[in-house]
């Protein structure tokens, strides 16, 4: 008999050290002669505060040789919402109304209302939410009552919908204007409407999406998206160091749709889309060009113009803190995208892509201090590669702004393969205004000779390049601004301005 009691007791200490949701899920053992309450209360910090999760209640033994092992139980889960004031009450006293339904926002949650209270699992909820475009800003808060606890999500939504009015001026289509409205959370269920449209003396271009998520509390529904979208600009393959035999730049056009269906599996989104795109590629005038002015094709069908039907199917993993200006974490995106011998071009490929980017807090000079725009390194790698025959307009484009810095877009190489490696220091210099030092390298692998009519390498472009410089990221009420001066390692010197990170 003393010796079973000594094993038990030996096997429960041994567990404890190894895993903790184990002693909890033993129900009691005996020990000869005496009894004890155990307190286990690992720690979490939280928005600057210490908050204790986890806690291990020992309960008062029935009798003295029995000792009983519970845990803290999820009592109840308020949602509150505030305002862009940061209050909870409005004007009248009366509680803030959110847009975003109760219901869903507690669907999202993994941990819910009588179940044992996990660390992880209130981490993972918070993250989850603070992920969604919705939302600005989330933090929780904890009750305890005796044996269980209360959990507070406080809110703060963004401004939706949106209105965007705006216009310019470029070399393509001379003067246009833009109208855009945007909307992250439809009906209070973070469905998206994204749509712009731009109008112009020589066309109308316009870009619309409308994408209803799948929801963890409905499984057996399935989220799904539907685009539609035509537009133009000058090519980044064909630039312009050579021309078309009229001696214009290189337009090129797209024009297409897509619909997709989305799932999401534990931490992992998964969608697959069925999409067309038609590649046009014309001159000043919009008119259909078949070869530039030293005769090499276009277009796969010969044509200068080329259809896509492909299958895309992609997995994602993002295990942000938040999405805008995340702290820490990763986001992971794999895809393959098949595309089916119908059209013009009878183009039979595979187009395979990943994408990995992973943020890591540090404290050099900032030690800590509240700013939107926290002190991190940010790293992100690219890789990509099409298998079989491909329009050169299609061709990996490696260059510009949201590539190489320093570069123009597309004047490091037109390859069917690429690698692409970013370092970004970003650091705070104001509550809302940080700077970056980055650098940005990349390469097309030689494989700009295998692209049809060889367009890199007739315009001589180098197939890799390296860039680095500085930028000031300022928070403003249209959205983080960005701003990069970035030197090439050919000399080239570029300042451009745009809106949100690099990534």
């Amino acid at each position: 008999m003393y010796i079973q009691i000594a094993v038990v007791a030996i096997a429960v200490i041994l567990i404890a050290g190894e895993n903790l949701e184990a002693v909890a899920d033993s129900q009691s053992f005996t020990e000869e002669g005496s009894s004890r309450n155990v307190a286990i209360k690992p720690t979490l910090q939280i928005e600057g505060e210490y908050a204790k999760y986890g806690d291990y209640i020992g309960l008062t033994p029935v009798d003295n040789q029995s000792t009983e092992f519970s845990q803290r139980i999820v009592k109840d889960i308020q949602i509150r919402f505030v305002n862009n004031k940061d209050r909870l009450l409005d004007d009248k006293g009366q509680p803030i109304k959110g847009r975003t339904q109760k219901e869903f926002i507690i669907g999202l949650l993994k941990l819910k209302p009588g179940e044992v209270f996990h660390q992880d699992l209130l981490e993972a909820d918070l993250q989850r939410l603070r992920r969604l475009e919705s939302f600005n800003e989330v933090n929780v808060y904890r009750q305890e009552d005796g044996n269980s606890v209360n959990l507070i999500y406080e809110i703060k939504e963004r401004d939706f919908p949106s209105l965007i009015l705006g216009g310019g001026s470029n070399e393509d289509v001379g003067l246009f204007g833009r109208l855009g409205y945007k909307d992250e959370n439809i009906s209070g269920l973070n469905d998206k409407l994204d749509t712009t449209v731009q109008i112009s003396g020589k066309d109308v271009q316009f870009n619309g999406q409308f994408t209803s998520r799948y929801r963890p509390q409905e499984p057996k529904r399935l989220g799904y998206s539907i685009r539609a979208f035509r537009n133009r600009n000058i090519s980044g393959t064909f630039n312009e160091d050579i021309r078309l035999s009229n001696g214009d730049k290189v337009r090129e056009g797209r024009f297409g749709g897509s619909v997709g269906v989305l799932r999401s599996f534990d931490e992992w989104d998964a969608g697959i889309s069925l999409n067309y795109t038609r590649i046009s590629l014309r001159d000043r005038d919009y008119k259909v060009a078949q070869v530039d002015s030293l005769g090499n094709p276009l277009s796969v069908s010969g044509t200068g113009i080329d259809d896509l039907f492909t299958v895309l199917f992609s997995v994602s993993r993002d295990q942000r803190d938040r999405r805008e200006n995340p702290t820490q974490g990763s986001i992971l995106t794999l895809s393959t995208e098949q595309a089916i011998p119908i059209g013009l071009g009878n183009i039979s490929s595979n187009r395979l892509q990943g994408d990995y980017i992973q943020y890591l807090p540090v404290s050099w000079i900032g030690k800590g201090r509240p700013t939107d725009n926290p002190e991190m390194l940010a790293i992100n790698l690219q890789i990509g590669t099409t298998i079989g025959d491909f329009p050169p307009a299609d061709a990996f484009n490696i260059g510009g702004l949201d590539s190489v810095r320093g570069y123009g877009y597309g004047k490091v190489a037109s390859g069917r393969s690429y690698g692409l490696a970013s370092v970004e220091y970003r650091f705070p210099i104001l509550y809302s205004i940080g700077g970056v030092l980055f650098t940005d390298f990349a390469s097309d692998f030689g494989s700009s000779e295998t692209v049809l009519g060889e367009p890199g390498v007739l315009r001589d472009k180098p197939g890799s390049g390296f860039g680095y410089g500085l930028g000031l990221r300022v928070k403003s009420s249209f959205g983080l601004i960005r701003g990069d001066l970035g030197i090439s390692d050919r000399g080239e010197l570029r300042f451009e301005v745009t809106t949100g990170q690099r990534f």
